[in-house]
């Protein structure tokens, strides 16, 4: 019981810890000023904050990382987590994903931000996709917030929470699935034919 109410204790804190080194945009703040303030060279700063694509666009209330150290630690995972196999996850690879959670997921239930996160794990992990969360993640075409540019919001604190859920034996909620949609309003009916696996909230997962 000792035991069980430890790894659930340690489990809890990984879920809700949050990132130290941020620093969130004021108004007449830009990139090179964040940067001198902080230390940080621009290119530092561009290195561990590949969300923002243009250097000279960026937003009051963005959330931008100071820490020059991220892209090169590692998240731990506790006992009994099972991380994917190609993936080296790196904080910078947790606030990417945690961000295309809360584009694509922002008003699903926590099971199905956790889904869509684990969607793009395991295209990580199959042979059809690229190998790491960032190159999925920017395929062409793939995922529409890229796109239209919501990735470059800010993710909540939920979403984080729903990334590290999915790092965990919880990723199996989405049973292998590698595409999801919300049928109700897609566009592009392609999916249609392909197995569903599962649905969850609004969004129909399939592979």
């Amino acid at each position: 019981m000792k035991k069980l109410i430890f790894l659930l204790t340690l489990l809890f804190t990984l879920l809700s810890a949050e990132p130290i080194f941020a620093y969130t945009v004021q108004k007449g703040d830009t990139m090179s000023k964040i940067a001198r303030d902080n230390g940080l060279s621009l290119s530092e700063l561009a290195s561990v904050n590949p969300q923002v694509k243009n250097l000279d666009l960026i937003y009051v209330g963005q959330e931008i990382s100071i820490d020059k150290d991220k892209k090169s630690r590692p998240v731990v995972a506790s006992r009994g987590e099972t991380i994917s196999s190609k993936v080296n996850i790196a904080e910078a690879d947790i606030d990417l994903l945690a961000r295309i959670v809360r584009a694509e997921a922002q008003s699903e239930p926590f099971e199905g931000k956790v889904a869509v996160a684990s969607v793009v794990l395991n295209r990580v992990d199959s042979p059809k996709f690229p190998d790491t969360i960032r190159d999925v993640i920017y395929q062409s075409g793939q995922f529409q917030p890229v796109s239209n540019g919501e990735i470059n919001k800010p993710a909540d604190k939920e979403s984080r929470r729903a990334v590290f859920a999915a790092l965990s034996d919880m990723r199996k909620i989405a049973k292998d699935s590698l595409f999801f949609y919300n049928p109700d309003i897609a566009t592009n009916r392609w999916l249609d034919s392909r197995e569903t696996t599962v649905v969850i909230g609004q969004h129909v997962f399939k592979n």
